[in-house]
């Protein structure tokens, strides 16, 4: 691990308890640009992590500072994501300068990487979420490029296993009531945006915003996940 300090961060809310592993992609067309600007002092952006895309790890914030990283964004109902959460960037152009799948070794040195802070944290598969989770109606990172289901076969994240013989047919009030359920801000950014999140994260590929039949099989299954 490198020491990268950013000088970008803040006391935790006290009391707070860490219970969210949240993931990005750095959106900038190289690494040394993304980490200029993460460590920064006028530039307002942290992060508790940056993986390369060869595997590098950096830290810019320990784990019991609360850095900046999520922005603007809800979960369950709360809003100070930072506050509860560690933050981690990996090294990617992002779809503005040429998105990309991310490298086995950076991908590698990920899953070394969540695993520890989960159990540091006792943080359960579940809330292990992108940016665009959190902020449907501003981000798309990590995208769907990002290997979600190799992740939850290993512990990290979770991941839907349909029943066949769920016809996948919903009204749009259903719809939005399961992804509330789950976690997302739907009241905050609108059923489309939500579920293309959604869509992001658990059926990449099929980027419509819309309640296709296997994206609602998908959002139903995902229902033994969110206790």
């Amino acid at each position: 691990m490198i020491e990268r300090p950013s000088p970008n961060h803040g006391p935790r809310p006290e009391g707070a308890a860490v219970d969210i592993l949240l993931v990005h992609f750095t959106g900038l067309p190289t690494a040394e640009i993304a980490l200029g600007r993460l460590t920064a002092p006028d530039s307002g952006v942290s992060a508790h992590y940056t993986i390369d895309e060869d595997g590098t790890l950096y830290r810019h914030v320990a784990e019991e500072w609360r850095a900046w990283h999520a922005g603007a964004g809800c979960w369950r109902g709360c809003r100070d994501i930072n506050g509860c959460s560690v933050g981690v960037e990996l090294v990617n152009p992002g779809h503005e300068f040429g998105y990309r799948p991310f490298p086995a070794r950076q991908m590698a040195a990920f899953r070394d990487l969540a695993r520890d802070i989960m159990a540091r944290h006792r943080i359960p598969p579940a809330r292990v979420l992108g940016h665009s989770d959190i902020a449907p109606a501003r981000k798309q990172d990590p995208g769907e490029l990002f290997d979600w289901r190799g992740l939850a076969a290993d512990g990290i994240g979770v991941w839907p296993d349909p029943d066949p013989a769920c016809d996948g047919k919903a009204e749009p009030a259903e719809v939005a009531a399961r992804l509330a359920a789950y976690g997302y801000d739907v009241e905050g950014a609108g059923l489309p945006l939500t579920l293309l999140a959604f869509q992001r994260h658990f059926h990449p590929g099929w980027l419509s915003g819309l309640a296709l039949p296997e994206t609602v099989r998908r959002l139903r299954a995902l229902q033994r996940h969110s206790g």
